[in-house]
């Protein structure tokens, strides 16, 4: 990059994080501007535009949003609810998800915010922590909520939307319930006493590595997500936001509902994603912006090419998790350049936005900028899983290329820096680390792997533990799932470590997710063997036709606590089994005459 280029990136980068910080500076802990004093002033700026458009192509303006919003404040006092209480929510993409969490928080009561795609014993667990007495179920889910009831811990009472009636004891018509309150808005005195750095909303971490936990989403950290986007994207009201994510995410319900409400701009809600027909929605509803996860992304590349994937009016995207090896073929097909890829987690402390869209990186802190920001990397050893320390029992920070782990300095004082943790004091406790760099100081663990380099480019590497060890190599999970990507005909890839027979360490699988048309596996062993390091290619795959449901996340990604607790084994795996097979070096499938001899050390691998 020239002298020229360098500048003019170094004052682009400058003020538009000057321009951001400005922008969200008076989000303080201690004021009492809450999200629906936010929200609020939104409506009462645009009361006749539209704020949703659903899926059958109704309008919902901000007026009604707002009225819905207060009968849903009426309905919790109704109720007895009081500031601080709770009550759950499990509903599926609509419009009204938004209204009722911001009614209920109009009114000090928190939204616990269900994973809709979970039933049973999870859902029962993720009921059980949310300290709720009441549950505000969608009429279409009613059986799947039934599923939890008889594992559910305290009372609880039902209240069934859509006027569905069921036979679930105690259940309760939420309509009805609506329809005997007012439209007007709560006196505010009834959150007076609260303050930004109070609780709104509680939303669960992936359950991707086990049972979710509640996480505490307060104003400070709600305030922050609902605007940031919108800011550094400089959305306007003339912006519609495709939605398709789920909205008890953090990414899709806060960050890309915000981009858009918080300044008069509409969310197109969807149900669910359809890569077939997404391009062809986005043209007819005229979308302008939409937020996205890297798999979503990964699946509108691997389908086949749409007339409409370059006549739409889309010309920001914002989201996480877009791998390298995808970037530049969703530029390409897509037309979009302007792809603002962020790194945060619902209740963490780091943040990092990826403002010029370099391909990679997930965000940017310029070194003459680093203090003021809080995030450092942390030399880490990834057998004990711990970061390094010093002889004077400090920690130390990775030089630029050297990977560690993301670490946020924690500043109660600060907004953005905050943590405030999550119902389990036990796992609040484990995610922090304490006499960090200088004794005294306090930072936030986040679980994640990165590298930097000079210029504060930002890249993640891997999740810790997901990484592993084989023939005595660490094997990074995201460096095989890349080499995975960009091979023709899979479109999606999950690497993990498995046990094998008396081998020490785990051996690599990959749980792959393929086209009508298949894998070739014999060109797909030769494009690994040349990739990968040969302690890094995955000794075992496992291929999906299609992803069912109970397989995935609400952000299309696989399962991996299933996965890994299924394992290699083809009495127990449905799916197809392959073997990177050392004697015939070609893939085999894995019968269960070649797991006993694996197993009994007959076959070496």
């Amino acid at each position: 990059m020239g002298l020229l280029q360098t500048l003019k990136r170094e004052w682009f980068y400058t003020t538009e994080l000057m321009r951001l910080l400005k922008t969200l500076q008076s989000i303080s802990a201690d004021s009492d501007y809450l999200t629906p004093d936010l929200l609020e002033d939104s409506v009462d700026a645009h009361a006749d535009r539209v704020a949703f458009l659903t899926d059958d192509g109704a309008e919902v303006s901000y007026t009604a949003f707002d009225t819905y919003a207060n009968r849903v404040a009426h309905w919790a006092v109704a109720q007895g609810l009081e500031a601080g209480d709770t009550v759950a929510l499990y509903m599926a993409n609509r419009w009204e998800y938004v209204a009722i969490w911001y009614g209920l928080s109009k009114v000090g009561v928190l939204a616990a915010l269900l994973n809709n795609q979970v039933t049973g014993k999870a859902l029962a667990h993720g009921l059980n922590i949310s300290e709720a007495r009441h549950a505000i179920v969608e009429g279409a889910l009613a059986e799947q909520y039934k599923t939890a009831c008889d594992l559910i811990e305290c009372d609880m009472t039902a209240w069934i939307t859509d006027g569905v009636t069921t036979d679930i004891t105690g259940a309760q018509d939420f309509r009805g319930g609506l329809d005997a309150v007012s439209t007007d808005r709560p006196d505010r005195s009834r959150r007076a006493h609260l303050r930004a750095k109070d609780a709104c909303m509680k939303m669960y971490t992936s359950g991707t590595t086990g049972l979710p936990k509640a996480a505490i989403v307060a104003h400070t950290r709600s305030l922050y997500y609902l605007q940031v986007f919108g800011v550094a994207s400089k959305a306007a009201k003339e912006d519609r936001m495709m939605m398709v994510l789920p909205m008890y995410h953090a990414t899709g319900g806060l960050c890309g509902v915000g981009a858009a409400l918080s300044f008069g701009g509409c969310v197109i809600v969807r149900r669910r994603f359809s890569a077939s027909s997404f391009w062809t929605d986005c043209v007819k509803s005229g979308a302008t912006m939409f937020m996205y996860v890297g798999e979503l992304c990964r699946f509108l590349v691997a389908a086949e090419p749409h007339p409409d994937e370059k006549r739409h009016k889309i010309h920001t995207v914002i989201g996480n998790g877009l791998r390298p090896d995808v970037w530049p073929r969703f530029v390409e097909r897509s037309g979009i350049e302007r792809v603002m890829e962020f790194y945060g987690a619902t209740e963490g402390n780091v943040g990092l936005l990826n403002l010029d869209s370099k391909p990679g990186a997930i965000g940017r802190v310029p070194p003459y900028l680093a203090p003021r920001f809080n995030i450092k990397l942390a030399k880490f050893d990834t057998d004990s899983e711990e970061v390094v320390r010093g002889s004077n029992g400090l920690a130390i920070e990775c030089a630029p290329g050297e990977v560690g782990e993301a670490i946020g300095e924690i500043r109660p004082d600060d907004a953005r820096y905050r943590f405030d943790g999550y119902q389990d004091e036990e796992a609040t406790k484990k995610k922090i680390l304490r006499d960090v760099f200088k004794k005294g100081d306090v930072y936030f663990r986040t679980g994640d792997l990165m590298k930097r380099d000079k210029q504060g480019y930002f890249y993640f590497v891997d999740r810790i533990g997901d990484t592993f060890r084989w023939k005595s190599e660490n094997v990074s999970t995201n460096e095989v799932a890349e080499a995975l990507g960009v091979f023709e005909g899979i479109l999606q890839a999950n690497v993990y470590g498995v046990p094998v027979g008396d081998y020490s360490g785990k051996a690599g699988m990959a749980a792959l997710m393929v086209g009508d048309a298949g894998v070739d596996l014999e060109a797909l062993h030769a494009h690994l063997h040349k990739e990968l390091p040969h302690y890094a290619r995955p000794l075992f795959l496992r291929i999906h036709a299609e992803t069912p449901d109970e397989h995935t996340t609400g952000t299309f990604k696989l399962k991996k606590t299933d996965l890994v607790k299924e394992g290699w084994d083809p009495d127990t795996v449905k799916d197809k089994l392959y073997l990177d097979d050392p004697e015939t070096g070609a893939y085999v499938e894995l019968t269960a005459d070649i797991r006993d001899a694996i197993n009994s050390g007959a076959k070496r691998v």
